[in-house]
């Protein structure tokens, strides 16, 4: 018999969702100075169900074969991509998984290769999307997420570009996977 996958909310996750990412506006949807928070990212939280992902992820590749198993998601940008704990490493925990991102016209990257790395990719100011997109990385630390990484990461503090281009090195063929399966 086949043992169930964790699907138990990382603690850092949580602390995560509770914080605001505006993208331009305040809480009220009022228009803020422009770069007040360059970070595009709705946290949930708790992981999105697993009927869920497989359906996002059937109308994302086009396949009806794929399913959702690999993939944990907890959280999306604005225009509906989504962030991802990817189960690429059998038997590590889920806080030891990378962190992708798929977005809504296509776009998609390994952004960290693990929860930990992930916070730290926050705290020096760059969401999924941000991480996926990047070719260039201009560190602009966040005080509130750094002490959330602080907290909770296991890792030492790098740069987003040390971690996305480590995450990208550790798993070179993730995007051409994922194109593979689309139909």
């Amino acid at each position: 018999m086949s043992e169930t996958p964790d699907r138990t909310f990382p603690a850092a996750l949580a602390e995560v969702a509770e914080v605001d990412f505006y993208y331009g506006h305040d809480a009220t949807g009022e228009a803020r100075d422009e770069g007040d928070y360059r970070i595009d990212f709705e946290p949930a939280t708790d992981f999105e169900s697993a009927e869920w992902t497989t359906d996002f992820l059937r109308s994302w590749t086009g396949n009806k074969e794929v399913d959702g198993d690999a993939y944990l998601v907890f959280g999306q940008n604005g225009s509906g991509g989504q962030a991802m704990i990817w189960r690429a490493r059998p038997g590590e925990p889920l806080v030891d998984q990378p962190v992708v991102f798929l977005g809504s016209e296509g776009e998609r990257g390994v952004v960290a290769g693990s929860l930990s790395d992930f916070l730290w990719l926050l705290a020096d100011g760059y969401g999924p999307m941000e991480a996926a997109e990047a070719d260039e990385f201009a560190s602009e630390p966040d005080q509130r997420l750094t002490r959330i990484a602080e907290r909770h990461a296991t890792t030492p503090r790098r740069t987003a570009e040390e971690i996305v281009t480590g995450a990208r090195a550790e798993f070179p063929t993730f995007a051409e996977d994922l194109e593979a399966l689309v139909r």
